[in-house]
């Protein structure tokens, strides 16, 4: 639980942690070193200072101590007092409690050392004036109030060598971000090449940075241009076998022209026209359409062409063009087509009604299918997006099953442009709702 409330506050980007990695051994050092060297260090020479002063009290106070009488003592006062730098007050009425403010470090090591060295101190006054320290000395002749410049007892700030050392660290930090952002221009280019190839978009890019990275774009380079010769090879290849299918299933529907009607007729021609759209759709499955260049395209005007061309093909479409007016994006018509063409043929064939809703997002578009048939059971999604999965024959209510291509082949476009197909039901026509999702 813990572990994840740090989680949330770290930063997700590369530039951001290595930021972080660098910025926080550099606060770090600053903190051990003002805190345990710096403190250390004027806290010794607080203590040897006040020990020097204490000796210079203990001389004038034992001075005093020795005059015959309270005269003689406020004369020895008045005579040694000034030269040691110490104003000393023998009238034997005010009285010094202890006291030091709260944010006095040094006060504490002060008022440790002069008890310590003066046992006749009977009070020390730290708190009355940040300038000045107030002793008061039991003589004698009564008691004396001896007072100092505080910076007699006390180091002065490290004010110097704590600019000094922020100044330059700020540098370094400066310095180090400049050359570290240098060397994350590279990846950061890289991901965004292969992300834009994933989408169907082949970006110009030379590898550059150090040797791991240079290794790294040298490696993508490789793999894209394998890719596009294995996808230029395959579409080759399907060309030539769609070519040879239908070359004979041609010849069989022309023998079969010859032949007299007849019920035997009727079932072969069915037999031979299922055939051709299994491979066609087999085809649209196997093709892969990372060779189709992406279009930015008008969304309320394209989704109108497919609703349309839908229709005059049968099979109408509820929508409504409105959420997507004014919205452009980054696509491949063709493909897109072929995605919603599916569901909403699926849509037609196990429903009498089909409704298609948009929904634009800063970072995504997503589209959706209803209809009101008998939708696929939520234990069966995963299953139903699957290539050739057949289910329930209920759902076919007698028009046929297809070759369960459909969703397998939407999923994939969908895939291609960053997104992905999910599956549920309508929460008002009852039966699938299948929503198509397309990264901007």
């Amino acid at each position: 639980m813990a572990e994840s409330r740090i989680k949330r506050w770290l930063p997700r980007s590369l530039q951001g942690r290595a930021v972080l990695i660098l910025v926080l051994p550099v606060v770090t050092i600053q903190l051990v070193v003002s805190i345990v060297f710096i403190q250390r260090h004027y806290e010794g020479v607080t203590r040897q200072m006040t020990r020097n002063v204490a000796q210079e009290l203990s001389f004038l106070h034992g001075r005093i101590a020795a005059a015959e009488d309270l005269a003689r003592a406020r004369a020895v006062a008045a005579q040694l007092g000034a030269p040691l730098g110490f104003d000393v007050d023998l009238d034997g009425a005010a009285t010094v409690a202890d006291a030091r403010g709260v944010f006095d470090i040094s006060g504490r090591t002060v008022a440790s050392e002069l008890r310590a060295a003066l046992p006749w101190v009977a009070g020390i006054d730290l708190a009355a004036s940040s300038r000045r320290v107030i002793v008061e000395a039991g003589t004698p002749h009564g008691p004396a109030r001896i007072g100092f410049d505080r910076r007699r007892v006390s180091a002065s700030n490290p004010h110097q060598l704590l600019v000094l050392m922020v100044g330059t660290s700020l540098l370094m930090t400066l310095v180090a971000y400049l050359f570290l952002r240098n060397q994350l221009r590279p990846i950061l280019r890289l991901a965004e090449v292969s992300e834009a190839f994933g989408r169907g978009r082949n970006l110009p890019f030379s590898p550059s940075g150090a040797t791991e990275v240079r290794r790294a774009g040298h490696a993508f380079l490789a793999m894209r241009a394998r890719i596009e010769r294995q996808i230029e090879q395959r579409t080759l290849m399907l060309s030539g076998i769609s070519h040879d299918l239908r070359t004979p299933l041609t010849r069989m529907r022309l023998a079969l022209s010859m032949t007299d009607e007849g019920p035997e007729r009727t079932l072969l021609e069915q037999d031979i026209a299922e055939m051709e759209a299994l491979i066609t759709e087999f085809l649209a499955f196997a093709r892969d359409d990372a060779q189709e260049l992406t279009e930015e395209v008008a969304l309320d005007g394209f989704l109108s062409g497919v609703v349309a061309a839908s229709a005059r093909a049968g099979r109408p479409v509820d929508f409504d063009p409105g959420p997507a007016a004014g919205h452009r994006v980054r696509l491949r018509p063709a493909a897109i087509t072929r995605a919603l063409d599916n569901l909403i043929g699926n849509a037609a064939r196990h429903g009498s009604r089909c409704r298609l809703t948009v929904a634009v997002g800063p970072t995504d578009v997503r589209l959706v299918v209803e209809d009101d048939g008998p939708g696929i059971p939520a234990d069966r999604h995963a299953e139903a997006m699957r290539a050739f999965a057949t289910l329930d024959p209920a759902r076919t209510r007698g028009r046929g099953a297809g070759s369960g291509l459909g969703l397998a082949i939407a999923r994939d476009i969908a895939r291609r442009h960053g997104g992905g197909l999910s599956l549920g039901t309508s929460a008002d026509l009852g039966g699938l709702r299948a929503e198509l999702v397309l990264a901007r």
